[in-house]
């Protein structure tokens, strides 16, 4: 299947000794794990874009399509585990995916997407014209802005990396973690070492799956956004 081609296979560079002491090193991660982080299929869409953060929303159709599509991506790989956040999109994305593995889903508040306080599930337009001052203020150091009664993304990334840190090291082999852009996000940052100022450069779309793990003593971003997005509704009947 899709996954297992992708990654079947060592990279020619990887096999090579001078390569392997001169890349960047850094501490490992994830040891003896491959983290397979799903987004959450997609949610109904709205004619005004809107802050979604832990209001609890379920699937729309096309979101249980795309979930449909990438557990038939998987079904080769062995999980050991399957996790998911606690917010009824995810848990429910986890349950198609796992479906028919006779592994239990384990649910936790500390994946879920990051909390926006009085923003969550209001418009764009309506937090502009309410908030201006505090959307300046956002503009001008998102990561670690905080909207009233809310987390910041430097809070989020304080949140979720230790908590999935825990997860790889109760575990081993091939683990399912479905949770949100915005937690995906920070841990990629972590990974790379990059600054939360550029998370927004990282693109996921509903039903994305990225991959980390521990290749070769170092901790690496396999793949982002592996992804149904491209694919109409009928392609994923």
């Amino acid at each position: 299947m899709l996954f297992k081609g992708l990654f079947g296979q060592k990279r020619p560079e990887t096999r090579n000794p001078e390569y392997r002491r001169t890349r960047m090193t850094t501490d490992k991660i994830f040891p003896g794990t491959m983290l397979y982080l799903m987004r959450h299929g997609a949610i109904e869409a709205t004619e005004q874009k809107r802050f979604v953060g832990q209001i609890d929303l379920p699937l729309s159709l096309h979101g249980r399509k795309q979930a449909g599509w990438q557990a038939r991506c998987l079904m080769d790989i062995p999980f050991s585990g399957v996790w998911c956040s606690d917010l009824e999109r995810a848990y429910e994305t986890a349950a198609i995916v796992s479906r028919d593995r006779g592994l239990s889903i384990i649910s936790a508040p500390e994946l879920r997407e990051i909390n926006l306080g009085q923003w969550d599930g209001m418009e764009m337009t309506q937090i502009r014209r309410q908030f201006p001052d505090l959307w300046q203020a956002r503009g001008e150091d998102f990561s670690r802005f905080r909207p009233p009664g809310a987390e910041s993304f430097a809070d989020l990334q304080q949140r979720a990396v230790p908590f999935i840190r825990n997860i790889a090291a109760q575990s081993a082999g091939n683990i399912l973690i479905v949770t949100h852009s915005g937690v995906i996000r920070v841990l990629i940052c972590h990974v790379l070492q990059m600054p939360l100022s550029h998370l927004f450069r990282i693109h996921l779309d509903y039903g994305g799956i990225t991959l980390i793990g521990d290749i070769n003593g170092m901790s690496q971003v396999r793949a982002v956004n592996l992804s149904p997005a491209l694919l109409t509704t009928d392609d994923l009947t």
